[in-house]
């Protein structure tokens, strides 16, 4: 299995709510949904080589159908909004 792989392994799919819309304009920070055993380090690392950008913050939390979504806040010099427009979000 290749690296790439692995990584599209750890994002399962973003998240398309009106809250993780909202983040997008107000936080510049994406949310997934992710891998359960993924760490906050391994999330990071996914969406920086998956997507080209920079990120700051991981945020995780387990809802309650059992899922972690991950809050990824991104650096001010990347844009969330163009991410989301390249995963088909906006």
């Amino acid at each position: 299995m290749s690296e790439q792989d692995k990584l599209v392994k750890v994002i399962i799919r973003p998240v398309h709510s009106e809250k993780a819309l909202a983040l997008i304009d107000k936080n510049n920070t994406l949310v997934f949904i992710v891998d359960v055993k993924a760490s906050k380090a391994v999330i990071k690392e996914a969406v920086e080589k998956l997507f080209n950008v920079k990120v700051v913050k991981v945020n995780t939390v387990i809802t309650p159908r059992g899922e972690k979504k991950a809050y990824v806040k991104l650096s001010s010099e990347f844009k969330a909004s163009d991410v989301a427009t390249q995963l088909g979000l906006l």
